[in-house]
């Protein structure tokens, strides 16, 4: 998630629109769909209402929360050398993952910037870290001021987020209407913030990150904003997706959003899906069936060609309902078919 600097206040107020109608619409509304296929309910709906009732959500049950979980932060292995952070009590549920392996380690993304992960990134390991960042959304970085080494892809969008985002910004964030329990101590909404950061080393796709024992292949996936990648090991079977896929509503109608883009990018990933054993996501839940991935391209292909009617949703957004997923877009998407 994210926007530009002097939007961040503006557009999170209308987010925060979106997601107290979102449970709502999904509660009472059927998505219509020119094709004869009626989507299946939806279960993750970012619905403030009732976002701190969700938890834990049961995705967890099946791992083991680690002694490093503290107030903020709960850490889960989801796969040996591979764990979940995640910041179950602010809206975002984000998840950030620290890949260890035998002689290095990758951070792949730093949270909100509102609990200390590097403080529970030492007690995991003691091997060099370098971070990667899915995206530039301000979920995603909060931590990187932190780290010393943090590799990117060289985008307008991902340059200008080195910069950092105002307190002012981001207050919506640390509010009491995003949160289901108390701030870590030190963190008030008048100075949370998101502070600069230096990027240390270029990449593009297909590089690949050998970290002993598990090699990491870059995949720019643009579309969500133009600086997106996703993570795979060919070996293991496994992607890590950033905010490219998750099991929620996935966010399409911010400025940096390009939907041609982002159409494109999700083929490819969904072509992976045949040999891969696991996806991570960046929200929500740690762990998705690969196969959610051709669900996804192919939803979003009848989206894009008109073939599926959207619920508005609030705020000149709608909303494209399916079984493990929606799609939230403004009003004036793109179709495939207009000029």
């Amino acid at each position: 998630m994210g926007i530009e600097n002097n939007n961040v206040e503006f557009i999170a107020k209308k987010i925060l629109m979106v997601a107290l109608c979102f449970g709502i619409l999904c509660a009472c509304t059927d998505t219509g769909d020119r094709s004869t296929e009626q989507p299946t309910s939806y279960a993750a709906a970012a619905d403030m209402e009732s976002f701190c009732d969700r938890l834990p959500r049961s995705a967890y049950a099946d791992y083991q929360k680690h002694e490093s979980s503290n107030d903020w932060f709960e850490v889960y292995e989801v796969e040996p050398d591979i764990w979940a952070i995640y910041e179950p009590f602010q809206w975002q549920e984000v998840i950030s993952y620290l890949i260890v392996g035998t002689e290095s380690a990758v951070q792949f993304d730093t949270g909100n910037g509102i609990g200390n992960i590097k403080f529970i990134v030492d007690q995991l390991t003691d091997k060099p870290v370098r971070v990667l960042n899915s995206h530039s959304h301000f979920d995603h970085i909060g931590g990187n001021y932190q780290f010393d080494e943090i590799l990117s892809v060289s985008t307008p969008f991902s340059l200008s987020r080195t910069e950092g985002i105002r307190s002012d910004e981001v207050s919506l964030e640390v509010s009491p209407e995003a949160l289901c329990k108390g701030l870590p101590k030190g963190v008030t909404r008048e100075d949370h913030q998101i502070r600069p950061y230096s990027i240390s080393q270029t990449i593009e796709d297909g590089d690949v990150l050998d970290i002993g024992g598990r090699k990491l292949e870059v995949l720019h996936v643009p579309g969500h904003t133009d600086d997106a990648i996703g993570l795979l090991d060919r070996d293991a079977g496994f992607l890590w997706s950033g905010d490219s896929f998750y099991e929620g509503p996935i966010w399409l109608f911010f400025p940096e959003t390009d939907l041609v883009a982002y159409q494109e990018s999700v083929a490819k990933i969904a072509s992976l899906a045949p040999n891969l054993t696991a996806v991570f996501p960046g929200h929500n839940t740690p762990k998705a069936d690969p196969a959610l991935l051709v669900q996804l391209r192919d939803k979003l292909d009848q989206v894009l060609e008109g073939l599926i009617e959207p619920v508005s949703s609030s705020d000149g957004n709608v909303e494209f309902r399916f079984g493990g997923f929606s799609l939230l877009m403004r009003e004036d998407y793109y179709r495939v078919h207009d000029d």
